[in-house]
């Protein structure tokens, strides 16, 4: 009769642990959030010798992968067709430059409408703050990027912050680069281009 009971005993530990997610079973806390592109916002800097331009580029989705407060993955495509300049008020000037951008001497929207960011890693820095590594698809070229992010969360949302650095000689924007034309002289424009992302995702 003690056997029985001791038995029994150690049966309804084992099951009390497992319905617990205790040994014999693990339960990933990773929970996918779906990016609100309307309260999200991308803005795009470049600088050229005589002068600096910025602009917006649409988000079309995105999400972002957390364990409660923390940042494990997540990706963004953003629609670079429906591009916009927002320094230059004239709209004449405007719209030659917004159509140049959107040329193949640079994004070539109509083979490529869309570009993507994927996080392959995360690395917790403390705080707030992360090295975030991953690979970022540009007029159907991809390439390596890292940057640091900052990402908060409330009851309500999840937000990430991050500067990009991108160099666009690697995805065959090579128009009056350096690297590849001679005398350009005060028309030459610089290779890297950044990438303001601010990511809202709501819980």
């Amino acid at each position: 009769m003690k056997k029985i009971i001791l038995f029994a005993l150690v049966g309804l530990f084992v099951n009390s642990a497992v319905i617990a997610g205790g040994p014999g079973k693990s339960k990933s806390a990773d929970k996918t959030l779906a990016v609100d592109a309307k309260s999200s916002k991308l803005t795009w800097g470049a600088k050229k010798v005589t002068g600096t331009h910025a602009g917006e580029i649409p988000l079309n989705s995105g999400s972002l992968i957390v364990d409660g407060a923390k940042l494990k993955g997540g990706s963004f495509v953003f629609d670079v067709k429906n591009l916009t300049v927002t320094d230059v008020k004239d709209a004449e000037m405007n719209g030659k430059l917004t159509g140049h951008l959107k040329s193949p001497d640079f994004f070539s929207v109509e083979a490529h409408p869309q570009a993507k960011f994927v996080i392959t890693s995360v690395t917790p820095k403390g705080g707030d703050v992360y090295d975030v590594a991953g690979k970022l698809t540009i007029k159907g070229i991809t390439d390596d990027v890292k940057f640091p992010a900052t990402v908060k969360s409330d009851a309500k949302k999840v937000t990430a912050d991050a500067k990009i650095v991108i160099d666009r000689t690697k995805y065959d924007i090579k128009f009056r680069s350096k690297n590849f034309f001679e005398n350009l002289g005060d028309k030459a424009i610089e290779n890297d281009f950044t990438l303001d992302v601010n990511l809202v995702a709501n819980k």
